[in-house]
């Protein structure tokens, strides 16, 4: 039973850290520019292989985090640390940014809709699985003790993959019930979140080495030596 709960945790887990970064509703004004001008049929199927690009590079992410940590030599606590600050500077980038306007005239976006597949670049990365998602993917390396834990992270990855699907597919709609002024109050509400997701990760990293076995055993013998 509590291997079966400690499943469900995960999956609920990676939805929870990865849906507020990814934020679809955030995303989705940027997607419909970005798409302009193609046909509805054209504009879902970029979605269906940016969800798959993203899926495919924060599993690789994942998979590969155990080995990407040993060859640099990076303890968790410190990818925690690492990953927090990020994770906390996106927050905080989302909350403190000016209000987008509707229709965007950025250099990037203006470049993005004369590119004629948009899927990988800038879709899935890095509008989907960008700096934060992926430091939150391999963060969760620290949490998959075997086969069965990563499956459940893998779960959740898809999940979050099949509910921005699902946002995105419905871009449209949604910008014209909710409003280019509501959508802007629900980014800041989520660079909140992330925020404080972030400052979580790093006092978690902070206590992983405060209560790290070796140092305390260290500190422990030079108290006694004195």
């Amino acid at each position: 039973m509590p291997a079966a709960s400690h499943f469900w945790e995960l999956i609920l887990g990676t939805v929870i850290a990865l849906l507020p970064l990814i934020n679809p509703l955030a995303t989705a004004p940027t997607f419909l520019a970005i798409t302009e001008g193609d046909s509805r049929e054209r504009r879902l199927q970029q979605l269906r292989k940016a969800c798959m690009y993203m899926v495919a590079i924060l599993v690789s992410f994942l998979v590969g985090g155990t080995f990407i940590m040993g060859f640099f030599g990076l303890s968790i606590p410190g990818l925690r640390i690492a990953g927090g600050l990020l994770v906390a500077g996106i927050g905080s980038g989302l909350l403190m940014a000016p209000a987008r306007e509707a229709e965007s005239n950025d250099p990037a976006h203006v470049e993005a809709r004369a590119k004629r597949d948009v899927s990988f670049s800038p879709l899935a990365m890095p509008m989907m699985s960008g700096p934060g998602s992926i430091a939150v993917t391999v963060g969760f390396t620290s949490l998959a003790k075997g086969w069965l834990d990563y499956t459940a992270i893998i779960l959740g990855i898809l999940i979050v993959a099949v509910i921005t699907y699902g946002t995105l597919r419905l871009a449209e709609r949604v910008v014209l019930v909710i409003g280019v002024n509501s959508m802007n109050a629900l980014s800041k509400m989520m660079g909140f979140l992330i925020l404080c997701i972030g400052i979580q990760f790093v006092v978690n990293g902070v206590l992983g080495i405060a209560t790290d076995p070796v140092l305390l055993k260290g500190i422990r013998d030079a108290v006694l030596e004195k």
